[in-house]
C-alpha cells in the first residue's frame, strides 16, 4: 500500500508527519528521516485494527463487518 505523507517542519523543532487519508494518523521526529520511519509505524498500528475491538463497537448495532479489496 501507498500512502501520502504531508511533514511539516515543527516550530519547536524536528518534523510532524501526518497521512490525511488516515484521519488522527500523525507522528513525529526529530529528523526527516526520523519522522518518516515513526510515520511508517504509526501506520501500521493505525492499520492493525483488532477484529475484538470491531465487534465491541458494532455490539447492539444494526451493522455488519464486510471485506472488500481496492
Amino acid at each position: 500500500m501507498k500512502f501520502k505523507v504531508v511533514l511539516e517542519e515543527a516550530e519547536e523543532g524536528g518534523y510532524i508527519a501526518y497521512v490525511p487519508s488516515l484521519p488522527g494518523c500523525v507522528s513525529q521526529g526529530e529528523t526527516r528521516e526520523e519522522a518518516i520511519e515513526n510515520i511508517k509505524e504509526a501506520i501500521e498500528v493505525y492499520l492493525d485494527i483488532d477484529d475484538a475491538e470491531i465487534e465491541a463497537e458494532l455490539t447492539g448495532k444494526k451493522a455488519e463487518v464486510v471485506e472488500i479489496t481496492l
